[in-house]
């Protein structure tokens, strides 16, 4: 499966919303693109301590597609990739770079047109140099997700989805189904049907008044509306 091209006609949404279907916890983090862009691939991780070695470590035995997931603690008193990492990383063949902290050489990055996503950017690079952890290039956590290179990220201008590498093809045809239902749901309120019609809201209400506990996302479910999933 060429994963990259197949994401190129989805969103993060329409992953996030195939994980909440599938009930596969929804691994989202919010981080900006460097430049609008996507991203798609097997998840690389590596540990930052403040120092650039570790990259360099992880490119030594990277996949071509691989993404590199920067663990930097979401650290914003110093930026930990930069222009030379970045045209390092597309050398390597490395897909893009999620990175949980912050970044520098915004101009020089735009330019090397590699996918970057961060929290932002900073002037300075690291100040410090800590210990490597033993498991610095086994695991990366971005926001409150621990992810390895069992699990592929997938990234756009609404930020990057977590999903485990032996559900994709799932995940994706599932996400492709809520697309194709939103793209109808569009094409029918522009001739003039409006979203509440098509999904049937007066129904909604009417069964909801006699079970209280009915939900919206149920009736969505009945009716084969995917406006919440």
């Amino acid at each position: 499966m060429d994963l990259q091209k197949r994401f190129a006609e989805l969103t993060t949404a329409h992953v996030a919303d195939a994980c909440v279907r599938a009930e596969v916890p929804v691994r989202t983090v919010s981080l900006s693109a460097v430049r609008p862009g996507r991203v798609a691939g097997r998840v690389l991780p590596a540990k930052h301590v403040g120092s650039v070695d570790i990259f360099l470590e992880a490119f030594q035995s990277a996949q071509p597609g691989d993404v590199l997931v920067v663990d930097n603690g979401g650290r914003r008193d110093e930026a930990c990739v930069g222009d030379l990492m970045a045209l390092e990383a597309q050398a390597a063949g490395i897909a893009g770079l999620v990175i949980w902290g912050l970044h520098r050489d915004t101009v020089e990055i735009e330019e090397i047109g590699l996918p970057v996503y961060s929290l932002g950017a900073m002037p300075n690079g690291p100040l410090r140099l800590d210990p490597l952890p033993s498991d610095a290039l086994e695991s990366a956590t971005v926001g409150e997700w621990t992810v390895t290179s069992g699990d592929v990220v997938l990234g756009d201008e609404d930020g990057v989805v977590f999903i485990p590498a032996a559900r994709v093809d799932e995940l994706l045809t599932l996400a492709e189904s809520i697309r194709d239902t939103e793209r109808r749901q569009a094409s029918q309120i522009h001739a003039g049907t409006s979203l509440r019609e098509q999904v049937r809201f007066d129904v909604y209400l009417a069964e909801r008044a006699k079970n209280p506990t009915l939900t919206f996302r149920e009736h969505l479910r009945a009716v084969r509306g995917a406006i919440e999933e």
